[in-house]
């Protein structure tokens, strides 16, 4: 390479589209099915993966001990995502061979083969539906050992569940166990009764009837395994206590199944945050800069910097920003996107606040190609922001905000209520086209302790964003 040249500098739109399309996870499972199939033709292969719809399909395994509500919640979360639920029971319903080798040893009341036990999964699993839309395992793996053979055959789940709850709850739900002979559905005398009246009339108590006793030994045989399965899935395992309402636990069980593990891709923050007037956009954004190394950009203040340096735009907004005009949108995107695109912006990553303030300003940062890849709204009452504002004071020296009845500054804020009043009406007016136009934007309460605030605003700018849940209309 010439060292004369320039190095070549990457584009920030480049970086922004490979985020969007999740460019570098498509290789990553790519590459991982390369290796785990090994097909004999690689290229064939990997064009026939790229042609489906969707690769990052579910793969979820649902564990957990008798009565635990594994199958409620496994046909629940199904329905609600769209995957395809395998049981043992219908992996052995399969027209093949390897089926019918397998109902061979059961019909004799013989354990199936290991090794054909993982091949018949292993045969479901690569099946069009459970390729196309993904699968949710239940019960699968019931052991260590049986872990260890699907991951040896490239059997690799996304998502581990495991519900747990007290041995005196699983054993009452197991005597009071009710099947509806019509759906299968499994229901309970006391914890979940069908809220149709038909539904529960034609309930029926399972054929084989289970002693205590045999529960009991049922249950230590699950707790045998199950601390070695936790080890084994530790890196994707949830565990979920499922001594709690039906419908609580499934929403527990469907927000770990659409998070998205973290990431090892090249990831550059832009963060933007919205609030109304007082909800400490200013304060967050400064720790978050602080914190990771962004550059803290207010809309405000880079205005203001702007008029200041008798540059020929500072000379153009200037007479705005002393008459109280606003500055004309195109202006401000043209002074906006000029220091977004600049080196420190585009390698550390930046969070912005005070732009945009509308729907159009919106769409036009967008169509600027520095658009945000998380989006934070701050929310507050009108009565604790008018309250944080007009008995607000700021320090001479830092140009921090405190509170005038917890702190004694010089210089209170020039701000009277009906000031602030309009300020917050003009924020009202425009939040909902916002929230419409960021439609995975995170909501936090602003009205805690600063630092509770900030807490709460990390812990989702490192995580990736959930998947969206497809349509099923």
């Amino acid at each position: 390479m010439d060292a004369t040249t320039k190095p070549l500098r990457i584009p920030p739109d480049m970086a922004t589209y490979a985020e969007k399309h999740d460019i570098f996870e498509l290789f990553q499972t790519l590459v991982r099915s390369l290796v785990v199939d090994k097909p004999a033709d690689p290229i064939q292969y990997l064009i026939d993966m790229l042609k489906r719809e969707n690769t990052d399909v579910p793969r979820v395994m649902l564990l957990g001990p008798p009565a635990s509500g594994k199958r409620t919640i496994a046909k629940k979360l199904c329905e609600q995502i769209g995957t395809i639920h395998i049981t043992a029971s219908n992996i052995l319903k399969d027209d093949s061979d390897l089926s019918r080798a397998a109902l061979e040893y059961t019909e004799k009341n013989q354990e199936i083969p290991q090794d054909l036990w993982i091949k018949l999964i292993q045969q479901r699993l690569s099946k069009a539906d459970c390729v196309r839309r993904g699968w949710v395992l239940e019960a699968i793996p019931k052991t260590r050992e049986e872990a260890l053979c699907l991951q040896e055959a490239g059997i690799a789940p996304e998502h581990v569940v495991m519900l747990q709850a007290p041995e005196s709850v699983l054993i009452e739900r197991s005597l009071g166990k009710r099947i509806d002979p019509v759906t299968g559905d499994v229901y309970h005398v006391a914890f979940m009764r069908p809220e149709s009246a038909e539904v529960a009339q034609r309930l029926e108590r399972p054929q084989s009837l289970i002693s205590e006793d045999v529960i009991y030994r049922q249950l230590q045989g699950f707790h045998r395994e199950a601390h070695a399965l936790q080890r084994t899935y530790k890196n994707c395992l949830k565990i979920v206590d499922a001594d709690q309402a039906h419908v609580d636990v499934f929403a527990q069980v469907l927000t770990f199944i659409l998070s998205r593990h973290r990431s090892s891709a090249p990831y550059t923050p832009r963060i933007l945050l919205l609030g109304p007037p007082g909800s400490g956009r200013s304060l967050q954004a400064r720790f978050i800069a602080q914190k990771y190394g962004l550059v803290n950009i207010c809309c405000g203040e880079l205005l203001k910097a702007v008029a200041a340096d008798e540059s020929s735009m500072g000379e153009l907004i200037k007479p705005f920003l002393e008459s109280g005009r606003r500055v004309p949108d195109s202006m401000v995107l043209q002074i906006l996107t000029e220091r977004l695109s600049r080196l420190d912006c585009t390698t550390r990553g930046w969070v912005l606040h005070g732009f945009p303030q509308d729907l159009e300003q919106a769409e036009a940062l967008q169509e600027s190609k520095f658009s945000p890849n998380r989006v934070v709204f701050l929310e507050m009452t009108d009565g604790v922001a008018v309250e944080g504002l007009t008995l607000g004071a700021i320090d001479p020296v830092t140009g921090e905000r405190y509170h005038s009845l917890h702190n004694q500054l010089q210089h209170r804020l020039r701000e009277s209520e009906a000031e602030v009043q309009k300020k917050l009406q003009q924020y009202w007016r425009h939040v909902e086209a916002l929230q419409a136009f960021y439609p995975q934007a995170v909501r936090v309460r602003a009205d805690q302790d600063p630092h509770t605030v900030f807490e709460c605003l990390e812990s989702t700018l490192v995580d990736r964003l959930p998947k969206v849940l497809p349509d099923r209309a």
